[in-house]
């Protein structure tokens, strides 16, 4: 009999768990695939909405509804069963009651409220639990990057977004920037907003360009709360960004109070923020090193006399300056996209 080919199980899960993007939030993104001793898959589903069932139940519901037996079964999940009752009861009972004999998983929960407590239950319940190797393990913890920021340190995730010239500039002098970038970057940025638990940008680009700030380039099942820095309360009652689909408001706190702004979306549930806004309030959340990535997208054209990317407080000498590092470089159409994170 064939043994189970875990390595291919957990890539499969790991793609299940990312089509949870758009859906679960605040829960984390996962995926489980079912296997039987001889390797045949019985089940596999990825977690749903808030409230809804978790991806290790909707991999049993799977295999119920094919009618297979998953006593003795593997369960390869992307993130420890958690152990506690939420919205929803405990998967990793859900697994003991199914008769699960295996479990595999990519890597443990940062929630303290589980943080190996699902494991040990597991074990305790007779279950073989291995984790899988350190590679699946960042794959996994990389797809929740947010939820595992909110749980570690109490804070969303900040993405700082931007579009570029070759030569650094994100708008003509007069503020106009529409087009610097072609359409398959534009898409592109809708599906990292896609990502976020909130789309955050400044009073002054609302006023400048009136933008909706939704995701409406990519399909989504939920739209990310948007969020407009609006310190003297100037927000139109008509503005674009306050028109459905999805919630929007205004919030009142200035650039000192950003660390405590990120922590009360944190407290509400808010794992990735997704910021997009001009010079000032970026280069805010720059000066106070408060981004966590970079996303940039550079077109290829010069534009000369124009706005910058970040309106950064000046440097005593060039040594000062922070250093970011390359996550990758990806042509997107005519465009170049950069993700880069502090060294």
């Amino acid at each position: 009999m064939p043994a189970p080919d875990i390595s291919a199980a957990l890539q499969r899960a790991l793609a299940l768990a990312a089509q949870a993007i758009g859906l679960s939030d605040p829960n984390p993104r996962v995926g489980c695939v079912i296997l039987a001793p001889d390797g045949r898959e019985l089940g596999a589903g990825h977690t749903q909405a808030a409230g809804q069932a978790h991806a290790e139940v909707m991999a049993l519901r799977d295999a119920a509804m094919r009618s297979h037996d998953v006593r003795g079964a593997t369960a390869i999940v992307t993130l420890e069963p958690c152990s506690h009752h939420g919205r929803t009861p405990p998967c990793c009972d859900a697994l003991i009651a199914a008769g699960i004999g295996r479990v595999v998983v990519a890597v443990e929960d940062p929630n303290p409220l589980v943080a190996g407590q699902g494991l040990t239950r597991l074990r305790a319940a007779g279950i073989a639990v291995e984790l899988a190797d350190t590679a699946t393990a960042d794959a996994a913890r990389e797809l929740n990057i947010g939820f595992f920021s909110r749980m570690q340190r109490g804070r969303p995730f900040v993405r700082l977004k931007s579009a570029i010239s070759l030569d650094g500039r994100t708008a003509l002098p007069d503020g106009r920037s529409q087009w610097i970038t072609g359409e398959a970057a534009r898409t592109d940025g809708h599906a990292w907003r896609r990502r976020a638990g909130a789309v955050l940008t400044g009073i002054g680009t609302v006023l400048a360009d009136d933008p909706r700030l939704d995701v409406r380039l990519v399909p989504t099942d939920k739209q990310p709360l948007r969020l407009v820095l609006d310190p003297q309360g100037r927000l139109p009652a008509d503005a674009r960004i306050l028109q459905q689909p999805g919630e929007a408001r205004a919030i009142g706190p200035g650039r000192a109070d950003l660390p405590a702004l990120l922590a009360e979306l944190g407290r509400q549930g808010i794992n990735e923020l997704h910021v997009e806004a001009g010079p000032t309030l970026s280069g805010a959340f720059l000066d106070a090193g408060l981004v966590d990535e970079l996303l940039v997208y550079q077109a290829p054209m010069l534009i000369g006399e124009g706005r910058p990317l970040a309106a950064l407080s000046p440097l005593a000498q060039l040594g000062d300056a922070p250093r970011w590092r390359l996550v990758e470089a990806t042509p997107v159409g005519q465009d170049l996209r950069l993700r880069l994170r502090p060294t």
